[in-house]
């Protein structure tokens, strides 16, 4: 069995989409790269437990972001991570009514995500 996928490689591509976006993907960009943020972010999560040799498989999401607190060492990031899974799992639903996430949204959510995996990581 493998470990959790690597956070880094996710987030670079969802900053790549968000850096070559194109009129013709109008509307899809955002949230494709607001997918790939969102998955770098439940990565980075889970190499967090991996690094605790903690088994949260059978967790929802937001029951993980709730624990991050305690093993993050770091509650304001925690705080704003539980905020970011919020606002990107938001943005990868589409509706019809709803506008897709601005760049300027997509970015701060992005240096949410590399802030966490900075601190489960580090380099």
């Amino acid at each position: 069995m493998t470990g959790p996928a690597d956070p880094r490689p996710l987030l670079e591509l969802a900053d790549g989409l968000l850096r070559r976006a194109e009129p013709a993907t109008a509307g899809l960009w955002p949230r494709a790269s607001a997918l790939l943020a969102l998955q770098a972010l439940e990565a980075g999560v889970a190499r967090l437990w991996q690094r605790h040799a903690l088994d949260f498989h059978g967790c929802s999401m937001r029951t993980q972001l709730i624990c991050l607190r305690s093993y993050l060492e770091d509650a304001p990031l925690a705080a704003r991570a539980s905020h970011t899974w919020s606002a990107l799992s938001r943005a990868c639903h589409h509706h019809a009514y709803e506008l897709a996430p601005t760049s300027t949204e997509l970015e701060d959510w992005f240096a949410v995500v590399g802030e966490l995996v900075r601190k489960v990581e580090p380099a």
